[in-house]
């Protein structure tokens, strides 16, 4: 419901009243349960979103289109008892995104029909991100042809939305094209006069083709405040690198900032991120990460009591998989084939996770979970692989469940964005 975003956004312009919302980016199952099973705990409203090329109305790799997405959310959400007015449904990076291979005649039609597909599906929080090029687009995109773009977007999500109105998330996480090159070493914070350049180029365009009635309903802007992963390293936000960003939210304080890429930021981080306005914090990776290290782990705890060939084999058979299907991590991963092996099993910006929904990884957990389901584990093996787990299971809080623990490991990794973004 984009009702909870506006009040959101509102309460800010209160003193002190410095809340904020995490934003799930994930299409995984246990992911999304898990993240239910959290904002029920904390009484929050939850914001959960597709990707463009996660889902869209050719199914995206995960292949489902965003009224099937809808009924996944909303299935697991009736079954853990949320509420179904506290749940928000997005779409991220919708626009020329998946077919940028395609001229921006043909790609653009096809980013459209997504758009409405994401409407009419009842998605009231919209990101329009076109700043990405097509195959015969000239590099670097212009203000004004990135809001051109997303203005059609616009237009086509009010056309095809019914019931409530969406609410609108301008701007890419990427700073303007052309400016310092970055790296870990030396990750860029968006330039004020950016931020502010794309915020007047896009309102002065929504207006020219008669979105004015619509502007009110942008409220977010995606920025760089400064907080980036690689393969093996995470750049921790500074306060003091985004101050001059942030003063661009006093002048307007019917708008926040989301902060894409926050994954894996220390706790300190996310209170300081909600507190300087970037009030929407994007978490996916991180995610499925702390799911992949649970069911490793409970693969350890497998191979000390099922024999061959019982076992699960899933770390090899994901292994197979990504060896087999290399088009999600080939280009991200690089090196020797030592290197490469690593980063496909623990690098954090875990390409494992486009991989999950393949039959062989699917059998292959159903073989872990009814192994550990049948066999008696002892806690100390919990303990040994799962110390946090194991600290959960002997409180009383989850049961000794192979499952209820994979979900007690995502959780571990949501509740710091959950306790930065609660009412204070």
């Amino acid at each position: 419901m984009s009702r909870q975003l506006q009040e959101l956004v509102a309460s800010r312009k209160q003193a002190g009243a410095m809340r904020g919302i995490y934003s799930v980016c994930s299409a995984h199952p246990w992911v999304l349960r898990a993240a239910v099973r959290q904002a029920k705990q904390d009484a929050m409203p939850l914001l959960i979103e597709a990707t463009s090329n996660q889902v869209n109305q050719q199914g995206g790799y995960t292949g489902m289109q965003p009224k099937d997405f809808r009924v996944l959310v909303e299935d697991i959400a009736a079954e853990e008892g949320f509420p179904s007015d506290q749940l928000i449904l997005g779409g991220d990076h919708l626009g020329p995104n998946p077919w940028q291979s395609l001229p921006v005649a043909e790609a653009m039609p096809l980013a459209l029909e997504m758009m409405r597909s994401y409407a009419a599906a009842g998605f009231t929080k919209l990101h329009l991100d076109a700043s990405m090029t097509c195959a015969d687009d000239t590099a670097p995109l212009s203000d004004e042809t990135i809001a051109e773009r997303a203005a059609q977007l616009c237009a086509a999500a009010e056309a095809a939305a019914t019931g409530e109105r969406p609410v609108y998330i301008i701007g890419t996480e990427v700073p303007v094209p052309g400016g310092a090159t970055e790296s870990l070493s030396h990750l860029e914070v968006t330039a004020k006069a950016a931020a502010e350049k794309t915020l007047h180029v896009h309102r002065e365009i929504f207006y020219k083709h008669g979105l004015g009635g619509v502007w009110p309903r942008v409220l977010g802007m995606v920025v760089q405040p400064g907080v980036e992963f690689n393969h093996d390293s995470v750049v921790d936000y500074i306060p003091e690198r985004a101050r001059s960003l942030v003063s661009l939210l006093e002048q307007h304080p019917g708008l926040v900032f989301e902060a894409h890429s926050t994954d894996y930021q220390n706790p300190q981080g996310f209170e300081d991120l909600v507190r300087d306005g970037f009030a929407i914090l994007k978490v996916g990776p991180a995610l499925t990460f702390a799911m992949r290290e649970a069911l490793f782990s409970l693969e350890t705890i497998e191979r000390e009591l099922v024999e061959e060939p019982k076992r699960s084999n899933l770390a090899g058979t994901l292994e197979s998989v990504m060896v087999r299907e290399p088009a999600n991590w080939a280009r991200h991963y690089h090196g020797d084939p030592a290197e490469q092996r690593r980063l496909r099993r623990y690098s954090y910006s875990d390409r494992m996770r486009y991989y999950w929904h393949f039959a062989e990884a699917q059998a292959a957990v159903t073989t872990l979970m009814g192994n550990l389901r049948q066999t008696a584990v002892p806690e100390t093996l919990v303990s040994a692989w799962m110390p946090e787990e194991h600290h959960a299971v002997r409180a009383g809080a989850i049961a000794p469940d192979p499952l209820e623990m994979v979900l007690h490991r995502i959780r571990t990794a949501l509740r710091p964005y959950a306790k930065a973004c609660l009412p204070v």
